[in-house]
């Protein structure tokens, strides 16, 4: 890496704390996505996202199978967080994701997670599902830093992300990896249960890029240090809008943001048997994205 990750001066000025200290004190009230529920997690209340005032993990190790600037050849340090402020009735995982399953940590232990990734030789720490822990997450981090980690954080999100919460991530997350899933809200109600999808996800997206820049910057290896990569993954039967949601990205973000098109849907969870859903998408289906 040509320079040290930007958070690293946000934990020495004390500014990473500050703002950890502020994203915990809205879990009292949580609205840290955008479904704003209100409830108080500090005190074992539940919203939507079924998660608490400790972050839940459901695993970590080194994953080598993201996009190549993503893992390289060392690997990407994945963090995979359980719940989700979805629920995508095609959910691969849809065990970790609705039923919760995992270990809930102190930050200090996620900071110590992220050290060891480190240790393994990990290009970067890659948290995935992060959206509805970003207080926890912020906490984590800090303590990390104070214990020497320096490679970047990546930021791998279902794109329904609240703006407030972002903007306590500007200056930490260095790489965003956002889907950007439907152009149409009904759509995304009835198979994701998003409310108000495309203006939250489209709003998010243009703020991603806002804080690290639309272009993905590597270093001379190859190896993602900085930017944004946007994935959309293609449903069978048109139902991921694929034409507007490119169509979109290109007229707001510019035909220069990296674009992950990914062919790997396949029916899992209450898709299987599902009239829409049911089937594996089209090599024809995927030509056309």
């Amino acid at each position: 890496m040509s320079e040290l990750p930007r958070y690293l001066e946000l934990h020495e000025t004390g500014e990473l704390h500050r703002r950890a200290v502020i994203a915990r004190q809205r879990l009292a009230a949580c609205d840290v996505c955008p479904r704003a529920c209100g409830v108080n997690r500090l005190r074992g209340a539940e919203g939507y996202c079924r998660a608490g005032a400790l972050v839940r993990v459901a695993s970590w190790n080194v994953h080598p199978w993201e996009e190549p600037p993503i893992s390289g050849e060392r690997g990407s340090g994945t963090i995979f967080f359980s719940h989700c402020t979805a629920r995508c009735a095609f959910c691969q995982n849809w065990p970790i994701s609705q039923s919760g399953s995992g270990k809930e940590v102190p930050p200090e232990r996620l900071g110590g997670m992220m050290l060891e990734l480190q240790r393994r030789g990990c290009h970067n720490i890659n948290l995935v599902t992060p959206s509805h822990y970003v207080p926890q997450i912020l906490a984590g981090i800090d303590a990390a830093a104070r214990g020497g980690l320096r490679i970047p954080i990546l930021y791998n999100t279902n794109g329904y992300d609240a703006l407030e919460t972002l903007r306590l991530l500007d200056g930490v997350v260095d790489i965003y990896l956002p889907d950007a899933k439907y152009a149409d809200d009904a759509v995304a109600r009835r198979l994701s249960g998003f409310v108000d999808y495309t203006r939250h996800n489209r709003a998010a997206l243009l703020e991603m890029a806002r804080q690290v820049g639309v272009e993905l910057q590597c270093d001379a290896d190859g190896i993602a240090t900085r930017g944004m990569v946007v994935r959309h993954l293609v449903l069978p039967n048109g139902l991921s809008q694929t034409p507007a949601v490119l169509h979109w990205l290109a007229e707001n973000l510019g035909r220069g943001v990296y674009l992950s098109l990914m062919a790997q849907y396949f029916a899992a969870h209450r898709a299987v048997n599902d009239p829409e859903l049911g089937r594996r998408i089209s090599p024809e289906e995927y030509d056309a994205a």
